[in-house]
């Protein structure tokens, strides 16, 4: 797979790792009775992004190199089975 191929599925498998992540140990302001006035009440208490783009960063390149992997190997022939090669 070239370069910059493995660049763009890193970058799809980031992304979506992210939008799993995002939700993980949030809490609302409704949850922790701290609504602010003007805001709504299922707006996070702390969004705390700077834990959650490392997490995403580590497992996304984890999930990254599994999938790198099965491509090297040919594990699933998508194209091949429909003649592309």
């Amino acid at each position: 797979m070239a370069l910059f191929s493995m660049l763009i599925v890193y970058l799809l498998v980031w992304w979506v790792t992210l939008f799993a992540v995002l939700p993980i140990g949030v809490r609302g302001q409704a949850e922790d009775n701290s609504v602010v006035k003007g805001s709504e009440p299922g707006a996070p208490v702390k969004a705390d992004m700077k834990r959650k783009v490392i997490l995403t960063t580590a497992v996304s390149a984890i999930i990254w190199a599994i999938v790198c992997t099965i491509i090297h190997f040919g594990v699933f022939d998508v194209l091949g089975e429909y003649g592309y090669e």
